[in-house]
């Protein structure tokens, strides 16, 4: 049995609340102390095993500092095809679970990373941290949290990433996840289906996932709320009656039933690149909005927002965190061949946006990982909570990674291909994910060529179309585990374009050639450009997609997730 289950069992709840969300009150030199002694104890780990040396490269650090000024940045492209073969003898602990992501085209079918045995013991204090943050009225509360709460199952197999964490904190926290009978091959559309039946007669108390699939779910529902079964609601009193009282609300609302008509769900929690462009449309649906997590398979769970719901705060004890600011983020965009430097937490400064370097704890393998994701630093503490720790939002992907729901993960090949196959002249593209009209798209900022005459809205759809088929060829859409969202959420042809100036790109390569940049770094990148590089090409870009943190909350809805 789980440590945390047991304190529960025994109702030990404030040894509870201290052991999974006692960091929260740590002051910042605390925080850093706790990082600094265990990322010690990680090197030392890293040099004993054949992978730590490799991704160090023959360093031997004995200090934190010496760690940061000897070890190189690494991208996931250097533990292949180690990972990617899933070998455990190089590793510098015996692996709990292996935890995968999509992969990328042309070079590994998936994203496989180790999650060490102590680094999934500590895994279930951070991820029951999340529920208690969800659940809870203010700090310590832990009035409702219990074993074997129900919970509608909306996330991926185990074996991939939001699977893996729902599985721990199943196993940390004893929660029920409904259906269940729930298969890894059963089909998302199926499990739903099971779950919704099955959650109409033992209701839902804590529900999770992607915000945009929390969305599809609760938008699936809507839709088939009058196509319940007649049958079933006969041999399940408890589900009619639930059924009726949610009807009844309904009506007195004037709408079409959605779940939080049916369920008072206590707690709802929720991560990822839309976390900030759904969580409206989810409080719509389920009566919360989500706690904001910020996770990602190469390191668990990063940082969480607070039972206000304001800005997130990162986990001391899974990873060891830096910071490369946007300046020099910037550098290496113009040209790829420099190593940014970094900074620690207790150097970060407000309003300042970086790019988040991590390396694993308890015996992880990813070290000085580039995880391709920006943040913002709202502030250096909460006052409101008189948490003396830094608040962060998330800001947007860093690296040759595009999330769009409807598409997945989209790389720089697929978008180039893509917009070769359109046949249409081009002098060159770049694009990253923006918000139109309140929705995630592709925005592609292309320069057309040979006096080739075209609206940006059939450039735009030519380019979707190019997408769609060259799905089949790399099946490279992750959110496929989920069914068909981008009809659910109406994100039709996700995709904008906007027609740059004629020589736009050569304008830009001459102002770099005049700021002496190196012949192999003169064009922009052609994934995730910066505001600054968009500006150098003269276009106007559309907002990225920040999570906007301050809500207003009220003292009896703090279990929003």
């Amino acid at each position: 049995m789980s440590k945390v289950r047991e304190l529960l069992r025994q109702g030990r709840r404030e040894e509870l609340w201290q052991m999974c969300c006692g960091f929260m009150d740590l002051s910042l030199e605390q925080f850093m102390a706790i990082q600094k002694r265990l990322l010690l104890e990680q090197i030392e780990l890293l040099q004993n095993c054949e992978l730590g040396r490799k991704v160090m490269r023959g360093a031997i650090p004995e200090t934190v500092e010496q760690f940061r000024e000897q070890v190189p940045l690494t991208t996931y492209h250097d533990y292949c095809p180690e990972l990617s073969e899933r070998r455990e003898d190089i590793l510098p602990a015996k692996p709990g679970r292996w935890v995968r992501t999509s992969g990328k085209s042309g070079e590994y079918a998936a994203k496989w990373v180790p999650w060490s045995e102590d680094f999934c013991r500590e895994f279930e204090s951070a991820s029951s941290a999340v529920l208690l943050a969800s659940f809870c009225r203010n700090r310590g509360d832990v009035s409702r949290v219990k074993e074997h709460m129900k919970a509608l199952f909306a996330l991926g197999p185990p074996s991939y990433g939001s699977g893996a964490i729902g599985a721990v904190a199943q196993e940390a926290l004893g929660v029920d996840f409904l259906p269940s009978d729930i298969k890894e091959e059963m089909p998302f559309e199926a499990i739903i289906r099971n779950g919704f039946a099955e959650a109409l007669y033992k209701g839902i108390d804590v529900f999770g996932g992607l915000p945009s699939v929390l969305v599809a779910v609760g938008e699936q529902f809507k839709q088939r709320s009058g196509k319940m079964n007649i049958r079933f609601l006969l041999s399940h009193p408890m589900a009619l009656l639930r059924l009726l009282k949610g009807l009844l609300k309904s009506k007195l609302a004037r709408r079409a039933m959605v779940p939080k008509d049916l369920w008072t769900v206590k707690g709802i929690a929720g991560g990822g690149t839309d976390a900030g462009i759904f969580k409206a449309r989810v409080k719509e649906l389920w009566g919360k909005q989500p706690l904001e997590v910020y996770a990602g398979t190469e390191g668990g769970i990063y940082a969480m927002q607070t039972w206000d719901y304001e800005g997130m705060v990162f986990v001391p004890t899974l990873n060891f965190f830096e910071f490369i600011p946007e300046d020099e983020h910037f550098k290496w965009e113009l040209d790829r061949s420099y190593q940014p430097k970094t900074v620690l937490l207790d150097e970060v400064k407000a309003g300042e946006v970086y790019e988040v370097v991590i390396t694993n704890l308890h015996g992880g393998v990813m070290t000085r990982l580039r995880i391709g994701d920006l943040v913002r630093v709202s502030s250096l503490r909460n006052e409101k909570l008189n948490i003396d720790l830094p608040q962060i939002v998330f800001e947007r992907r860093a690296d040759e990674l595009i999330d769009i729901v409807g598409f997945g993960r989209l790389t720089e090949r697929i978008v180039w291909q893509a917009v070769e196959n359109t046949s249409i002249p081009y002098a060159d593209w770049t694009a990253r994910q923006e918000v139109v009209n309140d929705k995630p798209v592709l925005h592609l900022y292309i320069e057309l060529k040979d006096n080739y005459i075209a609206s940006e809205k059939g450039v735009a759809t030519a380019v979707y179309n190019e997408l769609v088929k060259l799905d089949d060829e790399y099946n490279y859409n992750c959110y496929k585990i989920y069914g068909s969202m981008e009809t659910v959420l109406n994100t039709a042809k996700p995709v904008e374009v906007t027609l740059l100036s004629q020589g736009a790109f050569s304008r830009y390569i001459a102002q770099r050639q005049a700021e002496g940049a190196p012949l192999g770094h003169l064009k922009p990148v052609h994934v995730n450009p910066s505001d600054k590089v968009l500006a150098l090409l003269g276009a106007k870009p559309e907002p990225v997609p920040v999570v906007e943190v301050a809500v207003e909350v009220k003292a009896e809805a703090m279990t929003r997730q």
